[in-house]
């Protein structure tokens, strides 16, 4: 017999077993003062392509003074008690009616987070007799979900719709055994690859096998469509999702989520979900603020169009200098070279250190074995002269690495000079 403590610290896991070299510097950094386009990092300001803030809204000041308004008015403990309880109120209420209307579906239902209410929804839509159909890049949240799920579940390769459809005749043979049904799983954005999930294809199969579909829409709410309702709305099959989700940590930049589709399925949401029934309401504070920033949303369409313009002359420019940036047609900008996880840390450190240039770095297994990621996430809050000062960083950190610089040094050493 074995000490589960024992276990835990003799096997860290993927991540974990790097933890004393990487904490605080490549893991659990610290970026600090006024969320912006510039932080500071161990001291010293650096260009930051790290945050989901999309819209600029973090520090708009409008949504601060709103967060600060309501924070003094209500405090942080109103309403106490889960929603069914003692916790619902008239701005929960209108919040929820704004989203639905937003997003263009009958009714929505408001989360506290969304990696839970993604896991809770999967476990209170589907049972046994049913089987889920998902991508095989799905968000880690679904991939939890979908573990919870005591029925049958069939994975398709990523955004592979012909691979769909095998799937899904898989599922009709097995649905009809069981008397149960299906629930195709997607995502409108991917947030690493930055590609859209083929929704319009999915939805197209409709004609053909009778499946629901959710649709996990956490970086395309609010950056992709006409308004900005999203990635149904950018490929014009809003209409086709049956469950259109959505967290407030992107485009919001916000703690939250929401859930929304037919009424009737929405309410049996509300007395199905687990992670609402049995967890304190949302607070006060965070719905008038999620009120505010849906308000920018619908009435400032210059924020999306602010946005879209970074985008534009970053990813432009990136492949102008002949980066490969995959096939990203969203804001998310996935920067793809050849290297070592070794070189992929030395890279980083020097971009950080010497150009002061703070993005998030992917390796395998995230990623193939051989690649590092630089994943940008451009904002409202960026400029041009930003854009300008990156491309030129990333033509020489990728002349370093062709050029061997970044292999066989001691990333440890190098730390603690830096």
């Amino acid at each position: 017999m074995k000490d589960i403590f024992v276990k835990l610290q003799e096997n860290m896991g993927p991540l974990g077993r790097h933890h004393k070299e990487a904490h605080g510097y490549f893991t659990f950094p610290k970026l600090e003062g006024e969320i912006s386009n510039r932080m500071v990092f161990r001291g010293k300001e650096k260009l930051v392509w790290s945050l989901n803030n999309y819209l600029g809204l973090a520090n708009h000041p409008e949504v601060r003074k709103a967060d600060a308004d309501a924070s003094a008015q209500y405090g942080l403990a109103l309403p106490m008690g889960a929603r069914m309880m003692s916790g619902n109120s008239n701005n929960h209420e209108q919040l929820e009616a704004d989203l639905a209307s937003f997003v263009h579906k009958e009714d929505c239902v408001l989360l506290n987070f969304g990696y839970q209410g993604v896991v809770s929804i999967i476990d209170a839509v589907v049972d046994r007799h049913d089987v889920i159909v998902y991508d095989a890049e799905s968000h880690a949240c679904i991939i939890d979900g979908v573990r919870l799920h005591a029925g049958k579940r069939f994975v398709f390769a990523h955004n592979n719709v012909e691979n769909l459809e095998k799937q899904l005749q898989r599922a009709n043979r097995l649905v009809a055994q069981t008397g149960g049904g299906i629930l195709v799983i997607t995502e409108g954005v991917f947030g690493m690859s930055g590609s859209q999930g083929k929704l319009r294809e999915i939805i197209e199969l409709k004609q053909k096998y009778n499946f629901r579909l959710f649709v996990d829409d956490a970086h395309g709410f609010g950056t992709m469509g006409k308004t900005g309702a999203g990635t149904g709305e950018e490929q014009n099959c809003q209409d086709g999702i049956d469950l259109y989700f959505s967290t407030f940590a992107k485009s919001m930049a916000l703690i939250g989520a929401f859930v929304a589709g037919p009424k009737s399925i929405m309410d049996f949401l509300r007395y199905n979900l687990r992670s609402q029934i049995f967890a304190k309401s949302l607070p006060m504070p965070l719905v008038v603020g999620a009120i505010k920033r849906l308000e920018l949303l619908r009435t400032k369409p210059e924020l999306k169009d602010k946005l879209w313009t970074i985008v534009k002359a970053l990813q432009g420019g990136l492949k102008e200098a002949g980066f490969n940036i995959g096939i990203t047609t969203t804001p998310v900008t996935p920067v793809l070279l050849n290297g070592t996880v070794e070189e992929a840390t030395h890279l980083t450190l020097d971009l950080r250190e010497n150009y002061d240039i703070f993005c998030s770095i992917v390796v395998y297994p995230v990623v193939p074995r051989g690649v590092i990621m630089l994943r940008l996430i451009p904002t409202a809050a960026h400029t041009l002269e930003d854009v300008a000062e990156t491309i030129e960083a990333f033509k020489s950190i990728q002349s370093k690495l062709k050029n061997g610089e970044y292999a066989h040094k001691n990333v440890i050493a190098t730390l603690q000079e830096a």
